[in-house]
């Protein structure tokens, strides 16, 4: 296994059909260019459509723009409604919108924003949208995770909306790890499939739009360290490519850079917090957000096949 994978060992896309949600900046815009500029027909899903059109416009190949807002139910239903219309296909849904540290506040439909966004609308999209994904061998749900899962790592059934307290860090960690926990249940429930597989990634610390929201007292010390910690973007969108389009990747497997505590460096296979792989927490937190999004998925229950089968291409 490559060590050093860049770009460069993306295989051919052509005829392949990708949809990256948050993907006019960032780690959308730079992990949408790599796989338009590979032959990819890739929809760049975006709550603001005229940003995504000038992401649009700064990319190579078939690139179309999509409006998706991931705080509402009634958007993520349109355009998933809008993308069924116009693709027969999806080979790659690439969850990689997200919010970071949000004051405390909520979504269109009374979710805890960073839960709502980066979990529920994504579970809710893929949902929606995966039954132009079961058909296609090689087809993969990647979806972004962060080493922020770990951070009091928890999901909170009793208050999974935060309407009692509110920690900025925590509310975020239990959206992370709730990505990973949606990730390894997707794949267990798809694994006799033997067509879609889900995968996990992180970026590490990339210099983002993400931050935007950290705390005060956080901004000065954090731009100071920035220059020597933080990777650049089309860094930090290389673990999301190889989980995407590595040939050897499997189901349930999650990557992240390679370099120290995973902060930086070239994607390779990394594992998360032993509380992501706790299958009734899994189990319990698919049954909530199917309840909460009022989206169920059109495969077959739960069984206890394990994870890693093999992604066809």
């Amino acid at each position: 296994m490559s060590e050093t994978w860049t770009t460069a060992n993306i295989p051919d896309q052509h005829g392949r059909v990708a949809v990256v949600t948050g993907a006019n900046a960032g780690l959308g815009y730079e992990t949408a260019k790599a796989l338009a500029e590979r032959g990819a027909s890739v929809v760049l899903a975006v709550r603001n459509v005229e940003k995504g059109e000038r992401a649009a416009a700064g990319m190579t190949g078939d690139v179309s723009v999509q409006a998706l807002d991931l705080t509402s139910l009634d958007s993520i239903r349109t355009a998933a409604a809008a993308l069924r219309s116009r693709l027969d296909r999806i080979d790659l849904l690439i969850n990689n919108a997200g919010v970071m540290y949000t004051p405390r506040q909520t979504t269109r439909d009374g979710f805890e924003m960073q839960f709502g966004t980066n979990h529920l609308g994504h579970f809710a999209l893929t949902g929606l949208l995966l039954d132009r994904m079961l058909p296609v061998p090689g087809s993969r749900v990647v979806t972004v995770s962060s080493t922020g899962h770990r951070i009091r790592a928890a999901i909170h059934f009793d208050d999974l909306h935060w309407q009692r307290s509110y920690s900025r860090a925590a509310a975020y960690g239990q959206s992370k790890l709730a990505n990973l926990m949606f990730t390894y249940e997707l794949q267990r429930r798809l694994a006799t499939h033997g067509t879609t597989v889900a995968v996990a990634a992180h970026p590490g610390l990339s210099s983002t739009e993400l931050a935007r929201n950290t705390p005060a007292a956080l901004r000065v010390p954090l731009a100071l360290v920035a220059p020597l910690m933080l990777q650049t973007p089309a860094m930090g969108a290389l673990p999301t490519l190889r989980a995407a389009t590595d040939p050897a990747a499997l189901g349930g497997q999650y990557y992240g850079p390679g370099g120290r505590n995973e902060i930086t460096g070239h994607p390779r296979l990394v594992t998360s917090s032993p509380e992501s792989y706790e299958v009734a927490v899994q189990q319990r937190l698919w049954a909530v957000s199917e309840d909460l999004t009022g989206v169920t998925f059109p495969v077959i229950p739960q069984h206890h096949h394990s994870l890693g089968e093999r992604a066809a291409v």
